[in-house]
Protein backbone atom coordinates (compact mmCIF):
# COMPACT_ATOMS: atom_id res chain seq x y z
CA UNK A 1 0.00 0.00 0.00
CA UNK A 2 1.24 3.55 -0.26
CA UNK A 3 1.97 4.59 3.19
CA UNK A 4 2.37 8.27 2.37
CA UNK A 5 -0.94 9.05 0.76
CA UNK A 6 -2.34 7.19 4.21
CA UNK A 7 0.04 9.49 6.22
CA UNK A 8 -2.02 12.42 4.28
CA UNK A 9 -5.50 11.68 5.31
CA UNK A 10 -6.90 11.39 9.18
CA UNK A 11 -8.63 8.68 10.73
CA UNK A 12 -11.88 7.79 9.95
CA UNK A 13 -14.47 4.72 9.20
CA UNK A 14 -11.19 2.80 7.65
CA UNK A 15 -8.05 4.24 8.61
CA UNK A 16 -6.70 4.18 12.06
CA UNK A 17 -3.03 4.47 13.69
CA UNK A 18 -1.59 2.62 16.35
CA UNK A 19 1.82 3.90 17.92
CA UNK A 20 2.45 0.24 18.91
CA UNK A 21 0.80 -2.93 20.46
CA UNK A 22 0.82 -1.90 23.92
CA UNK A 23 -2.92 -2.39 23.65
CA UNK A 24 -3.41 -5.18 21.80
CA UNK A 25 -7.58 -5.49 22.83
CA UNK A 26 -7.74 -2.03 21.35
CA UNK A 27 -6.36 -3.05 18.15
CA UNK A 28 -8.77 -6.35 17.43
CA UNK A 29 -11.93 -4.35 18.19
CA UNK A 30 -10.60 -2.32 15.13
CA UNK A 31 -10.29 -5.28 13.43
CA UNK A 32 -13.58 -7.27 14.17
CA UNK A 33 -15.05 -3.72 13.39
CA UNK A 34 -13.64 -3.39 10.43
CA UNK A 35 -14.78 -6.48 8.89
CA UNK A 36 -17.97 -6.06 10.08
CA UNK A 37 -18.42 -2.17 8.29
CA UNK A 38 -16.78 -1.13 4.76
CA UNK A 39 -12.81 -2.75 5.95
CA UNK A 40 -10.11 -0.92 6.12
CA UNK A 41 -6.24 -0.39 7.36
CA UNK A 42 -4.31 0.14 10.84
CA UNK A 43 -1.15 1.45 10.47
CA UNK A 44 1.39 0.04 13.78
CA UNK A 45 3.89 2.69 14.25
CA UNK A 46 2.03 6.04 14.06
CA UNK A 47 1.19 8.26 16.25
CA UNK A 48 -2.82 9.00 15.93
CA UNK A 49 -3.93 12.92 16.19
CA UNK A 50 -0.28 13.80 14.62
CA UNK A 51 0.13 11.07 12.48
CA UNK A 52 4.16 10.94 13.12
CA UNK A 53 5.93 7.86 12.31
CA UNK A 54 7.66 6.74 15.19
CA UNK A 55 8.49 3.07 13.82
CA UNK A 56 8.82 -0.49 14.98
CA UNK A 57 12.31 -1.61 15.99
CA UNK A 58 11.54 -5.38 15.23
CA UNK A 59 8.28 -5.61 12.46
CA UNK A 60 9.21 -8.99 11.38
CA UNK A 61 8.47 -9.83 15.30
CA UNK A 62 5.11 -7.64 15.38
CA UNK A 63 3.85 -9.51 11.98
CA UNK A 64 4.18 -12.62 13.27
CA UNK A 65 2.33 -11.95 16.70
CA UNK A 66 -0.44 -10.25 14.75
CA UNK A 67 -0.90 -12.76 13.21
CA UNK A 68 -1.15 -15.33 15.63
CA UNK A 69 -3.29 -12.92 17.86
CA UNK A 70 -5.88 -11.99 15.00
CA UNK A 71 -6.76 -16.01 14.27
CA UNK A 72 -6.71 -16.67 18.38
CA UNK A 73 -8.53 -14.01 18.97
CA UNK A 74 -11.19 -13.22 16.69
CA UNK A 75 -14.48 -15.35 15.57
CA UNK A 76 -15.15 -16.60 12.92
CA UNK A 77 -11.36 -16.26 11.90
CA UNK A 78 -10.24 -13.36 9.64
CA UNK A 79 -7.59 -13.22 7.66
CA UNK A 80 -6.01 -10.01 7.06
CA UNK A 81 -3.14 -9.15 4.64
CA UNK A 82 -0.11 -8.03 6.59
CA UNK A 83 2.88 -6.00 4.98
CA UNK A 84 5.70 -4.29 6.37
CA UNK A 85 6.38 -0.63 5.30
CA UNK A 86 9.42 1.27 5.23
CA UNK A 87 9.60 4.87 6.22
CA UNK A 88 13.14 6.79 6.27
CA UNK A 89 14.96 4.64 8.74
CA UNK A 90 12.17 3.12 9.89
CA UNK A 91 9.56 0.76 9.24
CA UNK A 92 5.83 0.60 9.86
CA UNK A 93 3.21 -2.59 10.13
CA UNK A 94 0.34 -2.06 8.19
CA UNK A 95 -3.21 -4.78 8.92
CA UNK A 96 -5.47 -4.13 5.80
CA UNK A 97 -8.85 -5.96 6.74
CA UNK A 98 -11.61 -6.34 4.09
CA UNK A 99 -15.25 -6.44 4.04
CA UNK A 100 -16.18 -10.28 4.69
CA UNK A 101 -18.33 -11.89 3.36
CA UNK A 102 -18.90 -14.50 7.30
CA UNK A 103 -19.68 -11.19 8.86
CA UNK A 104 -20.39 -10.52 12.34
CA UNK A 105 -17.58 -11.39 13.54
CA UNK A 106 -16.79 -10.79 17.10
CA UNK A 107 -14.06 -11.23 20.10
CA UNK A 108 -13.98 -14.85 21.16
CA UNK A 109 -13.15 -14.67 24.89
CA UNK A 110 -16.34 -11.80 24.99
CA UNK A 111 -18.76 -13.60 22.75
CA UNK A 112 -21.24 -12.10 19.87
CA UNK A 113 -23.65 -10.16 22.04
CA UNK A 114 -21.06 -8.87 23.58
CA UNK A 115 -17.78 -8.81 21.15
CA UNK A 116 -19.30 -7.80 18.02
CA UNK A 117 -18.31 -4.05 16.77
CA UNK A 118 -18.98 -1.95 14.01
CA UNK A 119 -17.04 1.40 12.59
CA UNK A 120 -18.97 4.32 13.05
CA UNK A 121 -16.72 7.43 11.93
CA UNK A 122 -13.02 7.22 13.74
CA UNK A 123 -14.56 5.20 16.39
CA UNK A 124 -15.25 1.33 17.08
CA UNK A 125 -19.13 1.16 18.55
CA UNK A 126 -20.49 -2.10 20.56
CA UNK A 127 -23.03 -3.44 17.98
CA UNK A 128 -26.66 -4.07 19.46
CA UNK A 129 -29.01 -6.88 18.65
CA UNK A 130 -30.71 -5.11 15.88
CA UNK A 131 -27.04 -4.83 14.10
CA UNK A 132 -26.16 -8.04 14.18
CA UNK A 133 -29.43 -9.13 12.50
CA UNK A 134 -28.65 -6.62 10.13
CA UNK A 135 -25.08 -8.17 9.28
CA UNK A 136 -26.49 -11.83 9.61
CA UNK A 137 -29.18 -10.63 6.78
CA UNK A 138 -26.70 -9.07 4.49
CA UNK A 139 -24.56 -11.71 4.71
CA UNK A 140 -27.18 -14.30 3.45
CA UNK A 141 -28.45 -11.60 0.59
CA UNK A 142 -31.17 -11.05 2.28
CA UNK A 143 -33.74 -7.35 2.97
CA UNK A 144 -35.08 -6.29 5.76
CA UNK A 145 -38.19 -5.10 3.91
CA UNK A 146 -38.34 -8.48 1.70
CA UNK A 147 -39.42 -10.29 4.97
CA UNK A 148 -42.66 -11.92 5.23
CA UNK A 149 -45.51 -11.14 7.99
CA UNK A 150 -46.94 -14.34 8.52
CA UNK A 151 -48.48 -12.78 11.84
CA UNK A 152 -50.96 -10.44 8.73
CA UNK A 153 -52.93 -11.18 6.43
CA UNK A 154 -53.46 -9.39 2.67
CA UNK A 155 -56.16 -7.39 4.23
CA UNK A 156 -53.28 -5.30 6.35
CA UNK A 157 -52.00 -3.22 3.34
CA UNK A 158 -54.73 -0.65 2.21
CA UNK A 159 -55.06 -1.07 -1.47
CA UNK A 160 -56.53 2.09 -1.49
CA UNK A 161 -53.39 4.41 -0.62
CA UNK A 162 -51.20 1.95 -2.13
CA UNK A 163 -53.61 2.64 -5.99
CA UNK A 164 -53.73 6.22 -4.98
CA UNK A 165 -49.94 6.60 -4.55
CA UNK A 166 -49.75 5.13 -8.53
CA UNK A 167 -52.52 6.78 -9.97
CA UNK A 168 -50.13 9.40 -11.36
CA UNK A 169 -48.03 6.52 -12.94
CA UNK A 170 -50.31 3.95 -13.46
CA UNK A 171 -53.36 1.58 -12.73
CA UNK A 172 -52.30 -0.72 -9.97
CA UNK A 173 -53.74 -4.19 -9.90
CA UNK A 174 -54.22 -6.50 -6.63
CA UNK A 175 -52.23 -8.71 -8.62
CA UNK A 176 -49.13 -6.22 -8.79
CA UNK A 177 -48.75 -5.81 -4.95
CA UNK A 178 -47.03 -9.19 -5.49
CA UNK A 179 -44.89 -8.04 -8.53
CA UNK A 180 -43.55 -5.16 -6.31
CA UNK A 181 -43.46 -7.33 -2.94
CA UNK A 182 -45.66 -5.61 -0.87
CA UNK A 183 -47.12 -8.90 -0.90
CA UNK A 184 -45.85 -12.59 -0.96
CA UNK A 185 -46.16 -16.19 -0.15
CA UNK A 186 -45.78 -17.59 3.06
CA UNK A 187 -47.06 -21.53 3.50
CA UNK A 188 -49.28 -21.83 0.95
CA UNK A 189 -51.19 -18.21 1.25
CA UNK A 190 -50.34 -14.23 0.70
CA UNK A 191 -48.89 -12.36 3.57
CA UNK A 192 -47.66 -8.65 3.57
CA UNK A 193 -43.88 -8.33 3.26
CA UNK A 194 -42.72 -5.91 5.96
CA UNK A 195 -42.24 -2.94 3.19
CA UNK A 196 -45.92 -3.76 2.28
CA UNK A 197 -46.52 -2.46 5.99
CA UNK A 198 -44.23 0.39 5.90
CA UNK A 199 -45.18 1.62 2.46
CA UNK A 200 -48.89 1.01 2.44
CA UNK A 201 -49.63 -0.45 6.14
CA UNK A 202 -52.96 -0.02 7.58
CA UNK A 203 -51.82 -0.19 10.78
CA UNK A 204 -47.98 0.81 9.73
CA UNK A 205 -47.13 2.82 13.12
CA UNK A 206 -47.75 -0.58 15.44
CA UNK A 207 -45.69 -2.65 13.81
CA UNK A 208 -42.83 0.08 12.72
CA UNK A 209 -43.58 2.63 14.93
CA UNK A 210 -40.90 4.71 13.78
CA UNK A 211 -41.64 4.39 10.33
CA UNK A 212 -42.91 8.33 10.22
CA UNK A 213 -41.02 11.72 9.70
CA UNK A 214 -40.89 14.77 12.06
CA UNK A 215 -39.90 18.14 11.11
CA UNK A 216 -38.96 20.85 12.83
CA UNK A 217 -37.73 24.69 12.66
CA UNK A 218 -35.25 25.96 14.74
CA UNK A 219 -34.65 29.50 15.63
CA UNK A 220 -30.65 30.00 15.91
CA UNK A 221 -28.31 27.64 14.67
CA UNK A 222 -29.27 24.79 17.70
CA UNK A 223 -32.29 22.97 18.84
CA UNK A 224 -32.53 25.67 21.91
CA UNK A 225 -35.75 27.30 20.78
CA UNK A 226 -38.46 25.36 18.42
CA UNK A 227 -40.54 27.89 16.09
CA UNK A 228 -42.58 25.55 14.07
CA UNK A 229 -42.88 21.16 13.96
CA UNK A 230 -45.24 18.74 12.62
CA UNK A 231 -44.88 15.02 12.67
CA UNK A 232 -46.44 13.14 9.70
CA UNK A 233 -47.87 10.22 10.48
CA UNK A 234 -49.74 9.17 7.55
CA UNK A 235 -48.46 6.99 4.44
CA UNK A 236 -44.48 7.84 4.02
CA UNK A 237 -45.28 8.68 0.59
CA UNK A 238 -47.61 11.67 2.15
CA UNK A 239 -44.51 12.38 4.31
CA UNK A 240 -42.31 12.89 1.59
CA UNK A 241 -44.71 15.79 0.13
CA UNK A 242 -45.35 17.04 3.16
CA UNK A 243 -41.91 17.35 4.36
CA UNK A 244 -40.38 18.83 1.43
CA UNK A 245 -43.67 21.45 1.65
CA UNK A 246 -42.19 22.42 5.31
CA UNK A 247 -38.96 22.81 4.12
CA UNK A 248 -39.99 24.79 1.24
CA UNK A 249 -43.01 27.25 3.78
CA UNK A 250 -39.50 27.92 6.12
CA UNK A 251 -37.01 28.50 3.28
CA UNK A 252 -36.00 32.16 1.88
CA UNK A 253 -37.23 32.65 -1.27
CA UNK A 254 -35.71 35.79 -3.82
CA UNK A 255 -35.49 36.50 -7.55
CA UNK A 256 -32.00 36.94 -9.46
CA UNK A 257 -32.91 39.61 -12.21
CA UNK A 258 -31.49 38.87 -15.50
CA UNK A 259 -31.60 40.49 -18.91
CA UNK A 260 -35.15 38.99 -19.73
CA UNK A 261 -36.66 37.61 -16.77
CA UNK A 262 -36.83 37.04 -13.21
CA UNK A 263 -35.37 33.80 -11.84
CA UNK A 264 -36.40 32.18 -8.96
CA UNK A 265 -33.86 31.72 -6.18
CA UNK A 266 -33.75 29.47 -2.81
CA UNK A 267 -32.09 29.46 0.40
CA UNK A 268 -31.88 26.00 -0.28
CA UNK A 269 -32.06 23.79 -3.28
CA UNK A 270 -35.96 22.35 -3.92
CA UNK A 271 -33.89 19.21 -5.46
CA UNK A 272 -31.31 19.07 -2.93
CA UNK A 273 -33.76 18.75 -0.08
CA UNK A 274 -36.29 16.68 -2.29
CA UNK A 275 -33.27 13.77 -2.48
CA UNK A 276 -32.09 14.24 0.95
CA UNK A 277 -35.76 13.61 2.15
CA UNK A 278 -36.14 10.81 -0.28
CA UNK A 279 -33.16 9.26 0.25
CA UNK A 280 -33.70 9.29 4.11
CA UNK A 281 -36.98 7.58 3.13
CA UNK A 282 -35.40 4.98 1.03
CA UNK A 283 -32.40 4.39 2.78
CA UNK A 284 -33.87 3.83 6.50
CA UNK A 285 -32.95 1.04 8.76
CA UNK A 286 -36.76 -0.02 9.93
CA UNK A 287 -35.36 -2.63 12.15
CA UNK A 288 -34.30 -0.14 14.44
CA UNK A 289 -36.39 1.04 17.39
CA UNK A 290 -35.93 4.42 19.25
CA UNK A 291 -36.27 6.93 16.74
CA UNK A 292 -38.36 8.36 13.43
CA UNK A 293 -36.81 10.38 10.27
CA UNK A 294 -35.69 13.91 11.01
CA UNK A 295 -36.13 16.63 9.19
CA UNK A 296 -34.89 20.15 11.13
CA UNK A 297 -34.42 23.28 9.26
CA UNK A 298 -31.84 26.18 11.37
CA UNK A 299 -30.87 29.55 10.55
CA UNK A 300 -27.99 28.17 8.87
CA UNK A 301 -28.78 24.42 7.38
CA UNK A 302 -30.66 21.69 6.67
CA UNK A 303 -30.46 18.48 8.50
CA UNK A 304 -32.06 14.99 7.41
CA UNK A 305 -31.17 12.24 9.60
CA UNK A 306 -32.51 8.96 9.19
CA UNK A 307 -31.81 5.41 11.51
CA UNK A 308 -29.49 3.14 10.65
CA UNK A 309 -25.65 3.04 9.60
CA UNK A 310 -24.38 2.91 5.28
CA UNK A 311 -25.22 -0.26 4.34
CA UNK A 312 -22.20 -2.54 4.87
CA UNK A 313 -19.30 -2.27 2.53
CA UNK A 314 -19.87 1.53 1.53
CA UNK A 315 -18.28 4.31 3.29
CA UNK A 316 -18.98 8.04 3.06
CA UNK A 317 -16.37 8.84 0.54
CA UNK A 318 -18.08 6.23 -2.20
CA UNK A 319 -21.53 8.58 -2.30
CA UNK A 320 -20.46 11.59 -4.38
CA UNK A 321 -18.71 8.79 -6.70
CA UNK A 322 -22.19 7.60 -7.00
CA UNK A 323 -21.35 4.28 -5.50
CA UNK A 324 -24.94 3.36 -3.79
CA UNK A 325 -26.05 -0.27 -2.29
CA UNK A 326 -29.81 -0.40 -1.94
CA UNK A 327 -30.80 -1.52 2.07
CA UNK A 328 -34.58 -1.59 1.44
CA UNK A 329 -35.55 -3.53 -2.13
CA UNK A 330 -39.19 -3.14 -1.55
CA UNK A 331 -39.25 0.28 -0.88
CA UNK A 332 -36.38 0.77 -3.55
CA UNK A 333 -38.97 -0.44 -6.69
CA UNK A 334 -41.63 1.18 -5.28
CA UNK A 335 -40.27 4.53 -5.42
CA UNK A 336 -38.51 3.36 -8.43
CA UNK A 337 -41.87 2.75 -10.56
CA UNK A 338 -43.05 6.07 -8.91
CA UNK A 339 -40.39 7.81 -10.35
CA UNK A 340 -39.11 9.13 -7.34
CA UNK A 341 -35.76 7.54 -7.76
CA UNK A 342 -33.89 7.11 -10.89
CA UNK A 343 -30.64 5.29 -10.60
CA UNK A 344 -29.43 4.35 -7.16
CA UNK A 345 -26.27 6.59 -6.06
CA UNK A 346 -27.33 9.29 -8.83
CA UNK A 347 -29.60 11.40 -5.62
CA UNK A 348 -26.18 12.19 -4.09
CA UNK A 349 -25.14 13.25 -7.29
CA UNK A 350 -28.07 15.41 -8.00
CA UNK A 351 -27.53 17.03 -4.54
CA UNK A 352 -23.87 18.34 -4.80
CA UNK A 353 -24.64 19.35 -8.18
CA UNK A 354 -27.83 21.61 -6.81
CA UNK A 355 -25.69 22.72 -4.04
CA UNK A 356 -22.97 23.73 -6.34
CA UNK A 357 -24.99 25.32 -9.29
CA UNK A 358 -26.95 27.75 -5.74
CA UNK A 359 -23.44 28.64 -4.90
CA UNK A 360 -23.41 26.65 -1.98
CA UNK A 361 -21.15 24.58 0.12
CA UNK A 362 -21.26 20.39 -0.87
CA UNK A 363 -23.71 18.78 1.38
CA UNK A 364 -21.96 16.84 4.57
CA UNK A 365 -22.87 13.49 5.06
CA UNK A 366 -21.86 11.76 8.25
CA UNK A 367 -22.67 8.32 10.61
CA UNK A 368 -23.66 9.75 13.88
CA UNK A 369 -24.19 6.90 16.47
CA UNK A 370 -26.21 4.44 14.46
CA UNK A 371 -27.69 6.88 12.47
CA UNK A 372 -27.30 8.82 9.12
CA UNK A 373 -27.34 12.70 8.68
CA UNK A 374 -27.12 14.83 5.19
CA UNK A 375 -26.50 18.50 5.90
CA UNK A 376 -27.27 21.08 3.20
CA UNK A 377 -25.81 25.06 4.01
CA UNK A 378 -27.60 27.99 3.10
CA UNK A 379 -24.89 30.41 3.93
CA UNK A 380 -23.37 31.42 -0.04
CA UNK A 381 -19.33 30.28 -0.67
CA UNK A 382 -16.76 32.80 -0.39
CA UNK A 383 -13.61 32.51 -1.46
CA UNK A 384 -10.37 31.89 0.62
CA UNK A 385 -8.70 35.00 1.07
CA UNK A 386 -5.33 34.04 -0.61
CA UNK A 387 -2.77 36.12 -1.89
CA UNK A 388 -0.52 35.48 -4.78
CA UNK A 389 2.24 33.85 -2.88
CA UNK A 390 -0.11 31.80 -0.89
CA UNK A 391 -2.24 30.55 -4.66
CA UNK A 392 1.33 29.69 -5.95
CA UNK A 393 2.76 27.44 -2.76
CA UNK A 394 -0.93 25.75 -2.96
CA UNK A 395 -0.24 25.57 -6.66
CA UNK A 396 3.48 23.81 -6.17
CA UNK A 397 2.48 21.54 -3.51
CA UNK A 398 0.13 19.88 -5.34
CA UNK A 399 2.36 17.39 -6.96
CA UNK A 400 2.11 13.76 -5.77
CA UNK A 401 5.22 13.58 -4.10
CA UNK A 402 5.10 16.79 -1.97
CA UNK A 403 7.28 19.30 -1.49
CA UNK A 404 10.27 20.37 1.17
CA UNK A 405 10.09 23.67 3.01
CA UNK A 406 13.37 24.69 1.35
CA UNK A 407 12.38 23.28 -2.03
CA UNK A 408 8.91 25.56 -1.62
CA UNK A 409 11.22 28.32 -0.47
CA UNK A 410 13.43 28.72 -3.57
CA UNK A 411 10.73 28.61 -5.92
CA UNK A 412 8.59 31.33 -4.12
CA UNK A 413 11.81 33.37 -3.25
CA UNK A 414 11.47 33.65 0.19
CA UNK A 415 13.41 32.82 2.90
CA UNK A 416 13.12 29.06 4.42
CA UNK A 417 11.34 30.89 8.23
CA UNK A 418 9.17 33.00 6.44
CA UNK A 419 8.21 30.45 3.73
CA UNK A 420 7.40 28.15 7.25
CA UNK A 421 5.33 30.72 8.80
CA UNK A 422 2.89 31.02 5.37
CA UNK A 423 2.90 26.87 5.70
CA UNK A 424 1.93 27.00 9.14
CA UNK A 425 -0.56 29.04 8.09
CA UNK A 426 -1.91 27.20 5.03
CA UNK A 427 -2.00 24.09 7.43
CA UNK A 428 -4.12 25.84 10.01
CA UNK A 429 -6.71 27.12 6.76
CA UNK A 430 -6.82 23.76 5.92
CA UNK A 431 -5.54 23.96 2.53
CA UNK A 432 -2.06 22.02 2.91
CA UNK A 433 -0.99 19.02 4.79
CA UNK A 434 2.30 18.27 6.41
CA UNK A 435 3.91 14.96 6.88
CA UNK A 436 6.75 13.97 8.87
CA UNK A 437 8.33 12.50 11.69
CA UNK A 438 7.80 15.59 13.96
CA UNK A 439 7.97 18.98 14.01
CA UNK A 440 11.46 19.57 14.02
CA UNK A 441 11.97 17.13 11.08
CA UNK A 442 13.61 18.83 8.84
CA UNK A 443 12.50 16.43 5.68
CA UNK A 444 9.03 17.19 6.56
CA UNK A 445 6.99 17.53 3.13
CA UNK A 446 3.67 19.34 2.26
CA UNK A 447 0.72 18.76 0.32
CA UNK A 448 -1.83 20.45 -1.18
CA UNK A 449 -5.50 19.90 -0.51
CA UNK A 450 -7.25 22.46 -1.99
CA UNK A 451 -7.80 22.77 -6.15
CA UNK A 452 -7.43 25.86 -6.92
Amino acid sequence: MDLLDALRRPEGKTLEFKRDLSSPEGLLRTVVAFANTAGGTILIGVEDGTRHVRGITDPLALEERLANLISDAITPRLLPDLEVLTYRKTHVVAVQVFPSPTRPHHLSKAGRPAGTYVRVGSTNRRADDALIAEMQRFAQGEAFDERAMPELDSEAIDFRVAAESFAPVRRLGRRDLETLRLMTGHQGRKVPTAGGIILFGTDRLRYFPDAWIQVGRFSGTDRAVIADHAELRGPLLQGIDAAIAFVEKHSTRGVDIGRLRGVERWSLPPAAVREAVINAVAHTDYSQRGAPIRVALFDDRLEVENPGLLPFGLTVADLPLGVSKLRNRVIGRVFHELGLVEQWGSGVQRMIAACRDAGLAAPVFEEIGIRFRVTLRTKQLKSASLDATDRATVALVRVPEGLATREIANSIGLTPRATRTRLAALVALGLVREIGTGPQDPKRRYFSNWNI
